[in-house]
């Protein structure tokens, strides 16, 4: 997946390289289907945004930013803010469009988590069009770039933003993004909102990335729906011995499978970095 199987299909077609054209004519054969998957069922997996680092031995899955390169282990996913803007570049972005970030009369509505991410508007067809006119290549990247799958996060934000937005604004968004991610080859993940699993998933989506269930006892919530799903606990939350004591009583399984990271996602070379994951006995 060096290219956009998508732009790729649409540049055949619209007579880019016309001596492969005599499949798209009249009377050709039809474009090969687009395919995806989830990940491995069982795979031991790192969740990387904070920095890329040469994952521990026996990692095959592994969650980096659309800005890195892809790990190359066996399945890679790629992340994407859809709902958020990314602190670096929140400020750009509601200079640029204004209209698609949620105003209220003292300007853009930050994240009171994360007070550096805008939250984006969804609140109507037009805005949510012109929202998958930017995020859509981001998607489309992460499939030229060699991803697997793509995890498009802060799906919840209608939670932040003071009534503006409803779940099923953001919903009618995150169906589109799926859309564009099985286009381009990719697999697309449920990030968190475990309210939104029987809906999302029926709608097309293929696995989860859930921060912190075991916490807010929602990993069922998940399984229940998903054949795959990828578990972050954090050390400030649910710390080694609550780690520990999950994957003791079976908190892995073939579809359940948990990591131990520090909360601000640090590679090995900072101070604080922290990766475990569950013996291979209680998978």
């Amino acid at each position: 997946m060096l290219v956009s199987r998508a732009a790729a299909g649409a540049a055949a077609c619209a007579g880019v390289v016309a001596l492969v054209l005599a499949g798209c004519s009249a009377g050709g054969p039809e474009p090969a289907p687009h395919t995806w998957s989830p990940p491995p069922t069982g795979a031991a997996f790192d969740y990387q945004l904070g920095g890329a680092y040469e994952p521990a031995a026996g990692v095959t899955v592994v969650a980096r930013d659309r800005t890195a390169q892809p790990a190359g282990l066996g399945y890679d996913i790629c992340y994407v803010n859809g709902f958020q803007t990314q602190p670096a570049e929140s400020g750009a972005f509601a200079a640029a469009h204004p209209d698609l970030v949620v105003q209220t009369d003292d300007g853009p509505l930050a994240d009171p988590g994360w007070p550096d991410e805008l939250l984006l508007d969804t609140s109507t067809a037009a805005k949510r069009s012109a929202l998958l006119d930017v995020v859509g290549p981001w998607i489309r990247g992460c499939a030229a770039s060699g991803f697997d799958a793509v995890e498009v996060d802060n799906l919840d934000s209608w939670t932040r933003s003071q009534g503006h937005l409803t779940a099923d604004d953001n919903a009618a968004l995150a169906v589109e993004y799926a859309r564009v991610a099985h286009g381009a080859g990719l697999a697309v993940a449920q990030k968190n909102t475990a309210e939104l699993a029987g809906r999302l998933r029926a709608a097309g989506y293929d696995f989860a990335v859930a921060e912190s269930c075991e916490v807010y006892d929602e990993c069922t919530a998940y399984t229940d729906q998903y054949p795959v799903v990828l578990d972050v606990e954090y050390t400030d939350e649910l710390g080694a011995d609550g780690f520990a004591e999950a994957c003791s009583r079976g908190g892995s399984s073939s579809r359940l499978v948990r990591v131990l990271r520090d909360h601000d996602l640090l590679t090995p070379d900072d101070e604080g970095h922290a990766h475990a994951a569950c013996p291979a006995s209680a998978a």
